[in-house]
């Protein structure tokens, strides 16, 4: 039986059985498209043409010739095309040139996690190893031998690593590099739709500093970029490298025909609108499509939520020894377990792998049948992503989405034109972040002494450079500024993290083997790290036995528990500056500065699948201030409300606000925290603040500030359809809302969507 028709066979069975058919709300079908094929160019080196002749390639897509002609010309460029459409070869093909016309030429390949960069390699070494010549490429990051480290920094053709390594490890020891950075031709970046927010305003100012020590040591590379479908892959690109970017975005390679399902499990408790566990009916999706030899992706969000699917799978397998056909995949496996599981995929002989959205990313594991998803990935351009791992090239491929009993999740059921019919959201950076600009700017200070009419990137900086020298971190000559500490500035800066100063998590399972297994930023560590919390690092739970604040160390201990926890926030706001207004009749919208003054109280234990609140306790920790940007919705007291009532129907409505948030700007739900305030101290009216959850914010509340009509209007729909009668987790997040609490939501939003006339 071919692949095809299993997939048809599959479907009807999911359309035919009565426990899965009545909750399959929509089918949509993608049809499939032939490829575009170009001959090889004419300079194209002999051996690259023997190297994909050995692969059967005898021609190129389109935009894999695109890429190739504008590359060699000098040209930047992003490529974007979707998963599987080789991609690869857009980057390989100049680089390999260049290197075989001049065996001085290097590159750097930058990937976002270092299990995509042996991806990388294996791949690259077989096309190396097909074309005869002798390139030399290597991975450089923490898992390189010491041995050949050397070897790698003087005579390594191609060096693929990740950003925190090329942070930390590479540019502040640049004089080591001089081979490198002489002869830098190339700098590919893959995976470019997820340098997005914190982590991508950081990556942006390591290839700043990047291009200043090439331009020190005298070369101007070109950037090769390549992304999964986002809403501005070339503006995306620019704002990252800080260069002119050529767009690639017209896809040569074919596609089969896509079998969209939009399934909603059944309602099990219809006053507070809870449906059966997602993942429980994943698990009867994924077992059907195992018993029909379908090979199947199962994404899932949580790396627990993995393991629990996968134990649940594994029943399948039970009665069969040494049986490896269903496996999990998620961080903190070894890099040799996941090597395995990578070949099992394309060798076939693994059926069904659960996975986080580790395998999102370009990792070749081959040609799947099946992919289900557990819930909204949180964006589109994620779902879309996981999507794309069924049906490669030209196979029929089934994708199930599984909604889960969230707003989000919910309105996708009943949208499923969200997912398939719009444009991905756009990925924001927000390079000029003070606090990410400071940190970098003593990086590259002390990368290379800074002379006194140097920009830095984009950015004027002699007055902080003179802050710096204040500060005694820099000392001023006639002609530049000078590093003159002892400090090591880049092993002080995640690139995870805008603030400087993190938690440090440490593991005393073992007494004597205590280990540093994590950290996390100070404002965050009072609701995660608090004393009993559960963290959750690779895939296993750790209890906080102790969270000293002043040395700011979290100790944990290994357990094994079924809940997880979650704490409660008493947050003050003060507005500090006022940076753009904007007044309607009735209400009035803003954005600016805002300082967070927030206290964790209590937490909640709360049961995996059922939520049920097991426990509680006290939480006693300092206030913790948080420096960053938000915007306000502020608005006139409507006639006949009081106090009580406006704030419980505020409350419901900054519920269903928060929940929308992630339509509008890219972002996860907790990027931004949407807060209510009856009368608030800045405007003395009704206001909803939303700011951003990192130190001096990245630029997600700017966004939302014109967006906040489309927004309330979003929440206002989602709450009038939701089919509850009284307020729902779905819509309002009340679990056992009083009678009139939707009501109540419902007039307070349908009042904020009456008056929107500007005033001029």
């Amino acid at each position: 039986m071919t692949k095809s028709n299993t997939v048809e066979t599959a479907l009807q069975r999911l359309k035919t059985d009565p426990d899965f058919a009545n909750n399959m709300i929509h089918h949509k079908i993608i049809d499939g498209k032939e490829a575009v094929y170009v001959p090889f160019p004419e300079q194209l080196h002999p051996s690259i043409q023997t190297a994909l002749a050995s692969k059967g390639i005898e021609q190129l897509y389109s935009h894999q010739r695109e890429a190739f002609d504008a590359a060699t010309e000098g040209q930047s460029i992003t490529a974007v095309t979707p998963t599987a459409s080789g991609k690869s070869l857009c980057y390989h093909l100049p680089v390999l040139q260049s290197i075989l016309e001049d065996a001085s030429s290097r590159a750097i390949y930058l990937f976002p996690t270092k299990a995509l960069a042996q991806d990388q390699l294996a791949d690259l070494h077989e096309l190396i190893e097909a074309s005869g010549e002798d390139v030399l490429s290597y991975t450089y990051d923490g898992d390189t031998a010491p041995g050949l480290r050397s070897k790698v920094r003087k005579s390594g053709h191609i060096v693929l690593t990740n950003p925190d390594m090329l942070h930390s490890g590479i540019l502040p020891h640049h004089t080591k590099w001089v081979s490198l950075f002489e002869n830098l031709k190339y700098i590919v970046v893959d995976e470019l739709h997820t340098y997005k927010g914190v982590f991508g305003s950081h990556v942006a100012h390591v290839l700043r500093r990047l291009k200043r020590i090439c331009r020190y040591y005298g070369s101007d590379p070109v950037f090769i970029c390549t992304s999964a479908t986002i809403a501005n892959p070339q503006e995306l690109a620019e704002d990252l490298t800080n260069t002119d970017m050529r767009l690639i975005e017209k896809n040569g390679a074919p596609a089969g025909k896509k079998h969209f399902l939009f399934y909603n499990p059944p309602i099990v408790h219809p006053t507070f609108g809870v449906r059966r566990s997602a993942a429980l009916e994943v698990r009867d999706i994924a077992s059907l499509l195992y018993k029909e030899s379908i090979q199947t992706i199962v994404f899932a969000k949580s790396r627990v939520r993995v393991e629990m699917l996968v134990t649940y799978m594994k029943e399948l397998t039970k009665k069969k020894l040494f049986d490896d056909t269903v496996m999990g995949y998620r961080g903190g496996y070894l890099p040799s377990e996941r090597r395995k599981i990578e070949k099992g995929l394309r060798a076939g002989t693994i059926q069904t792998v659960v996975s986080t959205n580790a395998l999102e990313l370009g990792i070749d594991i081959g040609q799947l049948q099946a992919c289900i998803m557990t819930g909204y990935p949180g964006n589109i351009a994620s779902a879309l992503q996981q999507a794309g791992r069924a049906g490669r090239r030209q196979d029929e491929a089934l994708i199930i989405y599984v909604a889960q009993s969230t707003a989000l999740d919910q309105y996708i059921i009943e949208h499923p034109n969200y997912l398939l019919g719009q444009k991905p959201e756009e990925a924001r950076i927000h390079p000029d972040n003070m606090f990410i600009l400071m940190d970098h700017l003593k990086c590259a200070s002390f990368e290379l002494p800074f002379t006194k009419d140097e920009t830095y990137g984009e950015f004027e900086v002699q007055a902080l450079l003179a802050f710096l020298e204040s500060e005694g971190v820099l000392i001023e000559t006639p002609d530049k500024w000078h590093w003159m500490t002892d400090q090591f500035p880049a092993t002080d800066i995640s690139l995870r993290s805008a603030a400087q100063e993190n938690v440090v998590i440490i593991d005393k399972t073992t007494p004597k083997e205590t280990t540093v297994i994590g950290e996390m930023d100070t404002f965050s560590a009072p609701t995660l790290l608090h004393e009993e919390a559960i963290y959750i690092h690779q895939g296993t739970q750790y209890q906080v036995e102790e969270l000293d604040w002043e040395e700011k160390k979290a100790y944990v201990t290994e357990v094994d528990v079924d809940y997880f926890t979650d704490a409660n926030l008493a947050v003050e706001l003060k507005v500090i500056n006022e940076d753009d207004q904007t007044k309607f009749d009735t209400h009035i919208t803003a954005y600016g500065d805002m300082a967070v003054l927030a206290k964790a109280t209590v937490f909640k234990k709360i049961r995996f699948g059922t939520h049920d609140n097991i426990g509680s306790g006290p939480i006693s920790l300092p206030t913790v201030e948080l420096h960053t940007t938000g915007t306000w919705y502020a608005f006139d007291v409507p006639k006949g409300w009081t106090e009580a009532a406006l704030t419980d129907a505020m409350t419901g409505a900054s519920y269903a606000i928060q929940s929308f948030i992630p339509l509008f700007v890219r972002c996860d739900r907790t990027d931004t925290h949407v807060m209510p305030q009856v009368k608030a101290v800045h405007t003395e009216k009704p206001t909803f603040f939303i700011y951003d959850s990192y130190p001096g914010g990245i630029g997600l509340s700017e966004k939302i500030y014109k967006e906040w009509e489309a927004l309330i209007e979003q929440a206002t729909e989602h709450v009038d359809n939701c089919f509850c009668d009284v307020g729902c987790p779905i819509c309002i997040g009340a679990q056992e809302s009083e009678v009139g609490t939707k009501d109540d939501v419902l007039s307070l939003l349908r009042a904020l969507t009456g008056g929107n006339n500007h005033v001029l």
